[in-house]
């Protein structure tokens, strides 16, 4: 084995950080974060992405909340409505992503947000480094949101011990040539490549792709459907090399 790469939600981070603390806390502070930001050339970048992504929802007929540029304030109503429309549904989308991770961004430099990890995973990444083997991350979370959450967790920074950080943009986690794309970029074949998720959908196409796959165990994850081939942990101190 010569990497590894994790999912964080549910394999990392307990899934009620993320539905309890870092969801809610975007959702309360968006209209906020787009009144003051909507000028800024970042935020105006990820506008103009959600503006596309809802054209894209009119053309495959899908009730949308509607939209009005004609002022700056209607313009931050319109993104509003629409976010929050996304969030609902929990879509994965890049621009959404981005957004969310941007609030997230103004929460953990106030110290509003620490990161929850599991308590293998710190001890974890650092015997993966001692034994010569890098780690990953592929999560739907924007590569932002990623960074934060390792570099603010409870037990501190651990961005120095993670190389590589993967999301949507490199593809759908339910494809497997997201999977061989990552692969290439390790510089590895797939077979020296352990992915750790909790979800059967994802490891079934990263083992399409090639790479040795663990269904990871958690409280309060959801079960997974009976008869799949992955091997199961309940703890990152379960991985041997």
């Amino acid at each position: 084995m010569r990497a590894v790469i994790l999912d964080i939600e549910g394999t990392t981070t307990p899934i009620a950080f993320v539905y309890e603390t870092l969801f809610p806390y975007a959702q309360n502070r968006l209209r906020q974060y787009l009144e003051r930001h909507d000028q800024s050339p970042e935020c105006r970048a990820i506008g103009e992405r959600l503006k596309r992504e809802r054209a894209a929802d009119v053309q495959a007929d899908v009730d949308v909340p509607a939209w009005d540029e004609t002022t700056a304030g209607a313009r931050v109503e319109s993104l509003d409505r629409y976010v929050r429309f996304l969030m609902q549904q929990d879509r994965k989308s890049p621009a959404l992503k981005e957004l969310q991770g941007r609030i997230w961004e103004e929460g953990y430099s106030r110290g509003e947000l620490a990161a929850d990890l599991f308590d293998d995973v710190a001890p974890a990444l650092r015997r993966w480094r001692g034994e010569g083997v890098d780690a990953g991350i592929f999560s739907s979370g924007s590569v932002l949101a990623q960074k934060l959450l390792f570099r603010h967790s409870v037990v501190g920074d651990l961005t120095s011990l993670i190389r590589w950080y993967f999301d949507t943009s490199t593809g759908a986690k339910t494809d497997p040539s997201s999977y061989v794309r990552i692969a290439s970029t390790v510089g590895a074949p797939p077979a020296e490549i352990l992915f750790i998720s909790d979800l059967v959908r994802e490891l079934d196409p990263a083992r399409e792709a090639g790479m040795r796959t663990a269904l990871c165990i958690r409280p309060g994850n959801a079960a997974q459907p009976a008869g799949h081939e992955h091997p199961t942990i309940r703890s990152l101190d379960e991985v041997e090399r």
